[in-house]
């Protein structure tokens, strides 16, 4: 590890700077605002709150519907897991399901709402296969599919990373020493895992109860907290210091939740010793596994099917008719087009200056012997915690009579603060499995510390570079949550775009422009896998 440089200072300061005015300070007035009343600072606004029957039963109704959801995205994710990790299918498959699972992450979640009209409702394409209508889509069903949907590609991926690291011969030996199929299960599966599958519960639950797009398209009468917090701040007459209330108390779930996992994290064990082996193939559980894995990949794509076919044909359901006009349509409305221009500009902002604050801050926590490093991990931990409707709040009160109101860079910032966590994680993995000699070496032989990086950290960690990027670009690309506070008419994104025209029931448009996001998206996540499986210079 090399000597303190006055680089090194710099970094850290600009870092934790950038952190106070954008994530501490608009907290801070957040929480200050919520005490704040016509005739003081008092408890006034959570009275009125916890008074307030309507309010209450939309926190109930959040409470109860993200639970549910929490509970059927793990078992479905890890059903996934188990099946690509743990059966002998066919490879093709198992790449089928990956690469499927990504789907939902590549589109807002605004969108899943109107997908899931046309799929189950009166007219719809899901409804038409059965011949019948299912159920009712407004209300509890709809947000649940829409949730489950949501928050399974991500709980999807944190179980299969962790089977990665479970050891696949101690399933052998525990069948070898006579151990039942449950016990077996339990012990060499489950337990290893347990931590993990509360994590992805947690995760599941939190994403659901604050997200704003699903409920915004099929909520219904079915009231949910992030909606009611939409109402209180873009009303008839807004109530910030109501609404900065009711945004503390959706913060109380995500705390319990930092909490839980901090506990949890004893139950997560490694082996000292890991063997790569393949498990004996067993026909009644790869095709069991196979057939469920599939049911659920298909049902949730078919979901998706109805938004690529609905804005090709004249009138869809009752005219058929293959046309473009939809399309051209968009591309010809300036309106539309600026919309989805802000959406790509914003996006390359948020991904580019984002994967540099990230990358910047592993790189003092991993690779300096500054005091006080450790500071990044705690704001990588308050990020993760802070709902993105929360943080879009506190910048509009914070902001709100600044020269950033209504800016595109207000936007690239929260969403920047906002989605902070993941690649900051990606990076800080990445340097911290490099050669710690590395830095002190470089100097030796006469290089600063910025060019040690430049010459050897970056070209070593380069598709966590294209990884960090994409994951920004993408979720800058699909977050409605975490803007719609922050949006005005010169600088809409297609996100909260999608909103707007959902009142005049333009829903070829709305599809138009997903499939843009859809595509884009898609474009720049197998260009940044590409460039990630290139060969760089001095990897090791």
């Amino acid at each position: 590890m090399p000597n303190v440089k006055p680089e090194m200072r710099i970094i850290f300061t600009i870092t934790v700077c950038l952190f106070a005015v954008f994530l501490v300070w608009p907290l801070a007035t957040l929480f200050v605002r919520s005490f704040e009343t016509a005739n003081g600072f008092d408890v006034a606004n959570y009275h009125s709150i916890i008074s307030n029957k309507e309010l209450m039963k939309s926190i109930g109704n959040s409470l109860l519907i993200s639970s549910i959801t929490a509970i059927i995205s793990t078992i479905l994710a890890f059903i996934l897991a188990y099946t690509i990790n743990c059966t002998r299918i066919y490879q093709p498959v198992k790449g089928v399901i990956k690469t499927g699972m990504l789907i939902p992450m590549l589109l807002p979640t605004i969108t899943y709402g109107f997908a899931i009209m046309y799929s189950f409702g009166n007219q719809g394409l899901i409804t038409k296969l059965f011949g019948r209508k299912i159920f009712d889509i407004y209300g509890f069903n709809g947000l649940l599919i829409g949730y489950v949907i949501y928050t399974l590609p991500s709980a999807f991926l944190l179980i299969n990373n962790s089977f990665k690291y479970i050891d696949k011969k101690f399933i052998i030996v525990s069948k070898l020493m006579g151990d039942g199929t449950l016990r077996s299960f339990m012990n060499t599966i489950i337990r290893p895992l347990w931590g993990t599958l509360a994590g992805a519960f947690v995760l599941s639950f939190i994403l659901s109860f604050t997200d704003f797009g699903i409920p915004a398209s099929v909520g219904g009468t079915y009231d949910v907290v992030a909606t009611q917090l939409y109402q209180v701040m873009l009303g008839s007459i807004p109530d910030f210091n109501n609404g900065a209330a009711i945004a503390v108390i959706m913060l109380i779930p995500a705390v319990f939740a930092v909490f839980l996992l901090n506990y949890l994290e004893k139950f997560n064990f490694h082996y000292d010793k890991f063997t790569e082996i393949e498990l004996i193939q067993n026909k009644p559980r790869d095709i069991s596994f196979s057939v469920i894995s599939s049911v659920i990949l298909i049902g949730m794509v078919a979901i998706f099917a109805v938004m690529f076919v609905a804005p090709l044909v004249n009138s869809y359901p009752y005219n058929l008719a293959f046309t473009l006009s939809y399309f051209i349509d968009v591309f010809q409305s300036s309106d539309l087009v600026n919309v989805y221009k802000n959406s790509i500009v914003i996006a390359l902002l948020t991904g580019v200056v984002g994967t540099f604050v990230a990358y910047s801050a592993a790189l003092v926590n991993v690779r300096t012997p500054l005091k006080g490093k450790r500071l990044m991990d705690t704001i990588s931990i308050i990020t993760n915690t802070v709902p993105g409707m929360v943080l879009g709040l506190s910048y509009l009160l914070l902001f709100n009579n600044s020269s950033l109101k209504g800016t595109i860079t207000i936007i690239v910032l929260c969403t920047l603060v906002h989605y902070f966590t993941t690649p900051y994680l990606m990076a800080k993995n990445t340097l911290a499995k490099m050669n710690p000699t590395w830095e002190t070496t470089g100097e030796l032989l006469g290089d600063s510390w910025l060019k040690t990086i430049r010459r050897v950290l970056l070209p070593n960690s380069v598709s966590t570079v294209f990884e960090m990027f994409s994951y920004y670009f993408i979720n800058a690309m699909v977050t409605i949550s975490g803007i719609i506070f922050l949006v005005t008419a010169e600088t809409s994104v297609v996100a909260s775009k999608i909103k707007e025209l959902q009142h005049f029931a333009k829903f070829n448009e709305i599809f138009v422009l997903s499939i843009l996001i859809f595509g884009t998206n898609l474009i720049v996540k197998l260009s940044c896998d590409y460039l990630q499986k290139r060969p760089s210079i001095n990897r090791n």
